[in-house]
């Protein structure tokens, strides 16, 4: 990622050659969303960028009480960028935030959550660096419409790319060119009519400082994906936000609107957050060995292992909403079974294929963006750092097509699976959690959970759905 600003007195060169107007304050929530507070650039001087900006921490959901409510933001001064979107010049900060009653990096915020766990990785001696590659797909819809009442449940998602779209009344004509369900894995133009959307958020992107490598249309109707740059565990879920931000403000200004929910549309596949993995010691990717299945070391296999153990806890942390578990079904090349194999994307960790020592990693293909990234991360890294201190083996990789397996297949051969749903993976949480404690206190760990399960979990099991009409209302 590229960097425009390295120290204090760098920052303050960098914005008077911008000349920007207001410094955007930017931190993270415990479900991965984006705050901001702006300040005019007259009001910010050397002595507030130390000290850092007092703010409200009892309006953000599960964090302090109002009777605690003074916290610091403390500004990561390297991190800063000029934003694309606004129409006076504003420069953007990410922020850890700072409790003032502990004296101390604030325990439920996600950034400061993820840079312990960098530290952790360096005090426990296994390594000193994680590099995370993320993969975060996307759909673009031209309309949306949600209701959410006590006597009628409504949704209802539109594109001129969707097969519903057939015989639809479209100013200049209906073209009749689309992807189909399941058909949108790299077509050309027409039938492909996102290019020039998707060129734009990669041309964006590059000017917020992501290293941008690729962009394609997805398998789905209206589904991209746009390729960037792997960073170590904090600089890479900086990026997903970045990310982000630039994919849904590009779509916004050109009239759509882009989402990240892993499953919106019924019978087509979702969108996950497939996840590129491995430690660095000296300079050295201790994932790597010549020779062995998939060049993966033995290392790397206590990694996975560990985090196949933990991975129904772990789920609560990178697939944190009730939509992920609708994509976490057999058929739409969302991996729920906990196994690893070489380029088999069935698997729900995959070997890269003709990976160097330089490039050989794992990738988590389970997670979705639903997840906050700093805490998605910092958990899989905690997993896996638990495997290689307790040397946990892995079981056998499995090369065969897992999705044509049968779910008796499955149990039969008791193989391992991801929960089935969001409460699964929480009450996995509460049952699994001593591997989190030596990044993650005890109160965050409670609040998480509790959180969720008041967020997500009660409110879509309090609600009837269409289905239930269609499938009990003549019982």
């Amino acid at each position: 990622m590229a960097k425009f600003v390295k120290n204090i007195d760098d920052f303050f060169v960098f914005c008077k050659s911008n000349e920007v107007e207001f410094v955007d304050l930017r931190f993270t929530d415990l479900k991965g969303i984006w705050h901001h507070l702006t300040y005019k650039m007259t009001a910010v001087d050397k002595d507030i960028l130390e000290k850092g900006f007092p703010f409200d921490g009892s309006s953000i959901e599960a964090w302090q009480p109002i009777n605690k409510s003074d916290m610091i933001l403390k500004a990561d001064i390297e991190s800063a960028f000029i934003d694309p979107f606004t129409a006076d010049s504003t420069i953007i900060v990410f922020c850890d935030v700072y409790d003032i009653y502990k004296d101390a990096l604030y325990e439920k915020c996600p950034r400061s959550i993820a840079k312990k766990a960098l530290l952790h990785l360096e005090k426990s001696g296994i390594g000193d660096d994680a590099y995370f590659g993320p993969e975060n797909e996307f759909f673009v819809f031209d309309d949306v419409k949600i209701i959410d009442g006590i006597n009628e449940s409504y949704y209802k998602v539109d594109s001129d790319e969707g097969c519903w779209s057939d015989n639809k009344n479209i100013d200049g004509g209906n073209i009749g060119h689309r992807p189909r369900t399941k058909g949108g894995y790299f077509p050309v133009q027409p039938t492909d009519s996102m290019v020039d959307l998707r060129a734009e958020m990669m041309q964006v992107l590059e000017q917020v400082g992501l290293d941008v490598i690729l962009g394609h249309h997805e398998v789905s109707q209206g589904q991209g994906e746009i390729g960037i740059k792997f960073a170590n565990l904090v600089e890479a879920a900086d990026n997903v936000q970045k990310y982000k931000y630039v994919i849904k403000m590009v779509a916004h200004l050109n009239g759509k609107t882009a989402t990240f929910i892993p499953k919106p549309l019924y019978g087509d596949n979702g969108s996950g957050m497939h996840t590129h993995q491995s430690i660095w010691k000296n300079g050295k990717n201790l994932f790597y060995k010549k020779g062995e299945y998939g060049n993966l070391s033995e290392v790397a296999k206590q990694y996975l292992a560990g985090v196949f153990k933990h991975a129904r806890a772990v789920a609560a942390f990178t697939n944190a909403s009730t939509n992920s578990y609708k994509r976490l079904i057999p058929g739409f090349e969302a991996p729920c079974i906990l196994t690893y194999s070489s380029q088999n994307r069935s698997a729900s960790c995959r070997i890269p294929y003709g990976s160097g020592e330089a490039a050989t990693r794992i990738e988590l293909r389970f997670p979705d963006s639903t997840a906050c990234p700093y805490l998605a991360f910092a958990a899989m890294l905690l997993a896996g750092l638990d495997g290689i201190k307790n040397k946990f083996e892995a079981a056998p990789p499995m090369d065969e097509d897992l999705f044509e397996l049968s779910l008796d297949e499955i149990r039969e051969r008791n193989i391992p699976q991801m929960p089935h749903t969001l409460r699964g993976a929480l009450e996995a949480l509460i049952r699994d959690n001593d591997f989190l404690k030596p990044v993650m206190t005890k109160e965050f760990i409670d609040t998480y959970q509790a959180h969720k399960f008041e967020t997500q979990v009660w409110p879509m099991e309090a609600r009837p759905t269409p289905f239930e009409f269609l499938s009990t209302y003549s019982c």
